[in-house]
């Protein structure tokens, strides 16, 4: 199919693996249709930006009851337990979810918003953090809209989350409490708003204590057990080394465990280390991870049920809803080695 050709029935279809006729009854009266096919349907409506008059028409006849949620990655150990609060909450208000997985490709989060666009969904929940550039005509319609996980910095969405700056503040105050000031964040992005807000939990953790600007070290990452490894390895070749590692989520602090250990260190003893999110990992790694843990059903469910009232009408009471992070404290956090202890 030509991208700069109008998509037709046909590829819907091909794309589907179904006849035109069942995309047609998929369309038409979806009542009719499994819900398998019909997904299937659904999704190559979306691939395509597939849209007909007599779509609209159907659109008349009643409002799709569909909910699409848009992920950058459906692997995210975050993502299952928020879709669970999701998902129930629709449920148990008549609708379903169509789920989008965007690979962390700007293309396929565009044709997602062709998919909102043709009315195929009654609203949208947002993961990926961001709307596509350059596409403001398809933005400006979007159905109602709420951003989980990751605050929309560019769509004006209402968001429902977690509050970053004060789980990072519970961490930084259990690394203060127990004797450390040389703590190193690992995880600053200009470009992702929750990673910024943990950022500046830590700051504000650091201001309280009276640890100088000039004594922190700072390092970027992407969230990834790789960049972790990554940052560590930046640390030691400016022989530039923390008493404490408080890492931007649990991926970061697993990727940094990973470093320390191949270099012969032992956790805690010779290095504490903080993460975020306290994914199920965190609990059966050894030694298990201190982490911030974020109540991911019940922000499921929040959002959800902030959704149903943008659909009914009403308008949000906030711009955000942020919900209270608890601190998990496990194995990887004891007071500094002697070498960092000021004498």
């Amino acid at each position: 199919m030509s991208m700069s050709s109008p998509a037709t029935i046909e590829d819907v279809a091909r794309i589907a693996q179904v006849s035109i006729a069942t995309v047609s009854r998929a369309i038409h009266t979806p009542e009719k249709v499994a819900n398998s096919t019909r997904l299937k349907v659904n999704q190559a409506i979306a691939i395509t930006g597939y849209t007909t008059n007599a779509m609209a028409r159907s659109l008349r006849l009643g409002r799709s009851n569909m909910i699409l949620v848009v992920a950058p990655d459906i692997g995210d150990p975050n993502f299952s337990n928020i879709l669970i609060g999701l998902e129930n909450e629709a449920r148990a208000h008549g609708y379903g979810i169509l789920i989008g997985h965007t690979h962390n490709d700007p293309q396929r989060g565009l044709e997602y918003l062709k998919f909102l666009n043709s009315n195929q969904a009654a609203g949208l929940i947002l993961f990926t953090g961001i709307l596509p550039f350059g596409h403001q005509t398809m933005t400006a319609r979007l159905p109602p809209s709420v951003g989980v996980f990751e605050p929309v910095y560019n769509g004006g969405i209402p968001y429902v989350g977690v509050d970053d700056i004060e789980g990072a503040r519970k961490a930084v105050d259990l690394l203060i409490a127990e004797g450390h000031r040389k703590i190193a964040f690992i995880g600053d992005s200009r470009t992702r708003l929750a990673y910024s807000r943990r950022r500046q939990g830590y700051d504000e953790g650091l201001d309280a204590a009276g640890v100088p600007v000039g004594e922190r070290i700072i390092l970027e990452g992407d969230g990834t057990i790789e960049s972790g490894r990554l940052a560590l390895e930046q640390l030691f070749m400016r022989d530039t080394l923390p008493s404490a590692f408080m890492c931007v989520n649990d991926q970061t602090a697993i990727g940094v465990i990973i470093g320390l250990g191949a270099r012969g260190y032992d956790i805690p003893t010779d290095f504490s280390v903080t993460g975020f999110d306290d994914v199920p990992q965190a609990t059966f790694m050894t030694p298990s991870l201190t982490t911030i843990r974020q109540p991911r059903t019940a922000i499921g469910k929040s959002s959800m049920a902030l959704l149903l009232e943008l659909l009914s009408g009403s308008e949000p009471p906030d711009a955000e809803i942020l919900l209270t992070p608890d601190l998990i404290v496990r194995n990887s956090v004891s007071t500094p080695a002697r070498r960092f202890v000021r004498r």
